[in-house]
C-alpha cells in the first residue's frame, strides 16, 4: 500500500510542477506575445480520428434534419383549405 502511494505523490508532485512551471512561463510573456499552443493546460490534446469521426456525424445529422425539414414542407404542402378548417372547429372544442 506504501508503493502505490508513494508513487501517487510522485506523481501528483510531477504534476503539480509542470503545471507551476506553466504558469510562470505564461506569466512571463508579454500580453502582445502570440497565444501559446499548450495555453489550456485542461484541454484534452485534439485526436485527428476523433476529429473527423464528429464532423462525419455532424454531416450525418445535418443531412438528416434537411431530410425532416423537407419532409415537414411537403406534409404542409399537400394540406387543403378543408383540413385548416377541420383544424380549427377540432382547436375550438373541448375534449
Amino acid at each position: 500500500m506504501a508503493d502505490a502511494t508513494t508513487a501517487a505523490r510522485t506523481r501528483i508532485d510531477r504534476a503539480l510542477a509542470d503545471l507551476e512551471r506553466k504558469i510562470l512561463e505564461l506569466k512571463a510573456r508579454p500580453a502582445s506575445a502570440p497565444p501559446v499552443s499548450d495555453d489550456d493546460l485542461f484541454a484534452p490534446r485534439p485526436d485527428a480520428a476523433r476529429v473527423a469521426e464528429l464532423e462525419a456525424a455532424g454531416r450525418a445529422a445535418s443531412d438528416a434534419l434537411a431530410r425532416a425539414a423537407e419532409a415537414v414542407r411537403e406534409v404542409l404542402d399537400r394540406q387543403t383549405p378543408d383540413d385548416d378548417v377541420l383544424e380549427g372547429e377540432l382547436e375550438g372544442r373541448s375534449v
